[in-house]
């Protein structure tokens, strides 16, 4: 694995869910690309446990990074469901690195996959929006269309042959009028 170069391969921009961490030269798989850091947390100190914002990256059971430091720029790598990252997270020395597992090129969003608990808690809720969910979502959108517009169609055709073979009624004097043994009813 190579070391985090010293001139910085990324920078911080806006992206469809806020702000982001966008390449700016290529970035080969299996590189390491920047370090999530902050101070870290106790689960046995309470008034540690009782910290609550998004920006926590547990390491194990015990202890968490809280990574709400202006200074950490790895919180703004956003979730994806089809990452082009991962964290490399070492429990022993405390540390979390985002390594790529794919080549990025530059103008590529950074992302990760933040894993089931951060996403049933606060991603599930409001639906994600990473680029392969909004492409799902987008093709679901379309076939949901066309199979209203089939049904529709479809309403629309036995409308009309129900309105083809029914008996015309006669009218008297603007009312229907039906027969009954060839005699008209009043």
């Amino acid at each position: 694995m190579t070391a985090i170069s010293s001139q910085k391969s990324y920078r911080v921009g806006r992206s469809k869910t806020g702000l982001g961490l966008f390449a700016t030269q290529p970035i080969k798989k299996g590189t390491r690309i920047i370090r999530y850091y902050g101070p870290i947390l106790d689960s046995r100190i309470p008034e540690q446990d009782d910290i609550e914002n998004k920006y926590l990256f547990e390491l194990n059971g015990r202890w968490t990074i809280d990574g709400s430091v202006r200074k950490n720029l790895a919180r703004y790598i956003n979730h994806s469901c089809r990452p082009n990252a991962e964290s490399d997270v070492r429990p022993r020395d405390r540390k979390v690195f985002i390594r790529a597992i794919k080549n990025i090129e530059p103008g590529d969003e950074i992302n990760y996959d933040y894993g089931t608990d951060y996403f049933k808690a606060y991603l599930k809720p409001i639906g994600c929006k990473c680029a392969s969910c909004e492409k799902k979502r987008k093709k679901l959108r379309a076939e949901a269309r066309v199979e209203r517009a089939k049904v529709k169609a479809r309403a629309e055709r036995k409308a009309q042959k129900a309105g083809a073979k029914a008996p015309k009624k006669k009218k008297l004097n603007g009312h229907a009028v039906g027969k009954k043994n060839g005699r008209a009813r009043a």
